[in-house]
Parts: structure tokens; C-alpha cells; sequence
């Protein structure tokens, strides 16, 4: 996967940031959706290569219990997390148990369980 990851980030849209990030998903039938990090002058409506990954999948007519695992990998020497509105998405969208993993280039990784990702979500419940 780190293989795939790396070549990925090639296709980040990043001219403002330079911070190119890559994320695949791979559902529970194999397939995969790629998604990277896609900016504008407007910040505010770029996308995360996170939510870019779920979203194909979701468009793909893919629903809540058919993701697998979700790895994202961002061009530096750290081990990127997920930002704050990706973690919604994937709270919302993966379900708990699922594994995200997160690496850099180096193969260095941190695999975490959504709820571990996401120790004090918002929810449906919430809205109540």
C-alpha cells in the first residue's frame, strides 16, 4: 500500500500548501477508491484526500458497512493524522471498528481504530 500511497501523491493539486496527501480506501469486496489532498485560493473549499477516498466510494453507491480500512499518507517526514472535518466524515461514513492507518513516505505508520481516531465523537445523537 505505501507504494501506492507515494505514487498518489503525484496527483495532489497543492500549488498554495506543497503539502501533498494521498489516501485509498478499500472496501470489503478489495476494491480500492484513491483520493487526494485537492486545493484552491479559496481554502476553505479545498478537499482532504480523505473525504476525497470516502466520497468516490460512497459515490460508487458503497454504503457505511462496506469499508474495510482507509490509509492516508501525507509527503513529509511525519506521520500525518487526519484533520478534524476529515475524522467527522470518517466517524460518519467507516463505522467504529474500522482500521485507519496512517504512514509517510519512510513506511513509518500509526494504525488506529476509527473509534480510537475518533475518542469523542459527534454524532446523529447528538443532534437530539
Amino acid at each position: 500500500m505505501k507504494e501506492k500511497l507515494i505514487k498518489l501523491l503525484d496527483n495532489s493539486y497543492s500549488p498554495y500548501s506543497k503539502f501533498r496527501v494521498s489516501a485509498i480506501v478499500v472496501m470489503k469486496d478489495n476494491n480500492e477508491f484513491n483520493g487526494v489532498n485537492v486545493e484552491n485560493a479559496a481554502y476553505g473549499s479545498s478537499i482532504c484526500a480523505e473525504r476525497s477516498a470516502i466520497l468516490a466510494a460512497i459515490s460508487n453507491g458503497y454504503k457505511k458497512e462496506d469499508f474495510k480500512a482507509l490509509y492516508v499518507m501525507c509527503d513529509n517526514d511525519k506521520i500525518g493524522m487526519p484533520c478534524f472535518a476529515c475524522r467527522q466524515v470518517i466517524y460518519e461514513l467507516l463505522g467504529e471498528d474500522v482500521l485507519v492507518t496512517c504512514l509517510n513516505p519512510k513506511g513509518e505508520s500509526l494504525v488506529l481504530k476509527v473509534k480510537d481516531l475518533c475518542p469523542f465523537p459527534f454524532g446523529s445523537e447528538d443532534l437530539l
